[in-house]
């Protein structure tokens, strides 16, 4: 009889395919079927653990069941009668897949877009501006002595974020939590803010006023008026103080800051603020990315059109405008007649106006899992859960690649990612 030590395969090393954080220490046990998961949060242990949960499983034209080759037959039929189709998402997919969807979408005349446009966009738009001083996760890790959260709320959003790369790991030339300041700037207390040595509370909308408090005070040293942002002066003085003594400091900014008042305007603001500081010592700032590779479409679509989001190519060529060419904002002008949905739910998360538009054009998604958006679909295509049932690259939030893991075999008739979107590029380059 086998025992039950011999029948699970150990994994070390595997990469959660959750959160921009990648953490890249998880053990996985498998035995084909059955997963058992160690060190990974409860949002990574979830997605690692859903093969069986909420699945989609055999594709769908209309609500009725059909199968694969009838399914990406349509969805081809649908791209090629379109006049401007737009493509979304591909934030939860591998860079390969990545790939072939921008092939797929200059090939047609479309316009492709990530889920970037929606949360870090303006953070891309302000690195166009200023350019970004920045590190990685390890250097952090090893020499950060001053971790500032700005808008941000880890414990949360990233929940090994503080204890792998930030606030509590022993780094080479860190003391792990007893050697580091925390600071966390936010408009109310959140749970990373009752870890934090500072907390300074702002007013809504008003963290580009606070930022440039701090820019002035560590220029000319005052600070003329008494509050600014609801913050006093004072306190911005200790904290300006505090970041010019650190021996190594980083900012980690999430959508509190590129979705308040100000928008890229913030984050340029908080860049030239890093800027300054390189006067007095080392400093970076980093986005805090939110879904596992969204990075890396930015990185991967800079390759292939020298633009990283939000990209049309129906003029013959790549043309890069956001605010004209994001999906949000060509769904509310209803100047598209398709949509291609690819591991995204936009519908949970766009503006109604838009979503009730998304309704009225033919909709293809390709998902692993059930969700709203998946629930509107003309054509609705299962695919297999990239790191779990398929590997593949993905970026980290400082930009570093990883390479995700296979761990068990995806339902029987179910494709990667990457090889749906060939045979339909395979098709398309057929059918023109």
């Amino acid at each position: 009889m086998i025992s039950e030590m011999s029948r699970f395969r150990r994994i070390p090393n595997y990469v959660c395919p959750f959160c921009g954080a990648l953490c890249d220490d998880l053990v996985v046990e498998t035995d084909g079927k059955e997963i058992r998961v160690e060190n990974a949060c409860v949002l990574g242990t979830a997605k690692i653990l859903a093969k069986h949960h909420n699945r989609v499983l055999k594709p769908q034209i209309n609500g009725r069941e059909v199968d694969l080759d009838e399914a990406i037959d349509k969805a081809v039929e649908i791209l090629l009668k379109a006049k401007k189709p737009l493509f979304y998402g591909f934030s939860s997919t591998t860079c390969e897949a990545q790939e072939v969807a921008i092939e797929l979408a200059e090939k047609i005349g479309g316009v492709i877009d990530c889920t970037s446009s929606v949360c870090h966009g303006p953070s891309i738009l302000a690195i166009h501006e200023v350019g970004i001083p920045s590190y990685t996760l390890g250097e952090i890790k090893n020499r950060a002595d001053l971790v500032i959260f700005w808008g941000c709320n880890p414990m949360h959003a990233h929940p090994r974020h503080m204890s792998r790369y930030s606030v509590f790991p022993r780094g080479r030339f860190s003391q792990s939590r007893i050697g580091r300041k925390i600071v966390v700037v936010d408009v109310r207390p959140t749970e990373s803010s009752k870890l934090a040595d500072v907390f300074i509370r702002v007013e809504p909308g008003s963290d580009y006023e606070v930022l440039n408090a701090l820019r002035t005070i560590i220029n000319t040293g005052e600070c003329r008026l008494k509050k600014v942002g609801g913050v006093d002066a004072e306190k911005l003085k200790e904290l300006a103080e505090m970041m010019k003594n650190c021996k190594f400091g980083i900012i980690f900014f999430g959508m509190g800051l590129t979705h308040s008042r100000g928008n890229y305007w913030n984050i340029s603001e908080a860049i030239s603020l890093v800027k300054d500081l390189y006067r007095f010592t080392k400093f970076g700032i980093m986005p805090m990315r939110g879904h596992y590779n969204v990075s890396g479409f930015n990185e991967v679509c800079t390759w292939e059109t020298g633009f990283p989001f939000a990209v049309d190519f129906t003029k013959g060529y790549p043309w890069y405008n956001p605010g004209e060419t994001d999906s949000n904002s060509i769904l509310d002008k209803r100047d598209t007649d398709a949509m291609f949905v690819f591991g995204g739910d936009p519908a949970a998360h766009f503006p109604k106006a838009t979503v009730d538009y998304m309704k009225k054009v033919p909709l293809i998604v390709v998902d692993p899992f059930w969700s709203l958006t998946a629930k509107i679909a003309d054509v609705l295509i299962p695919s297999a859960i990239a790191g779990v049932e398929v590997e593949g690259s993905a970026y980290r939030m400082d930009s570093v690649p990883l390479r995700l893991k296979k761990i068990v075999d995806p339902p029987e008739g179910i494709l990667s990612d990457e090889e749906i979107l060939k045979r339909i590029l395979e098709k398309v380059e057929e059918k023109l």
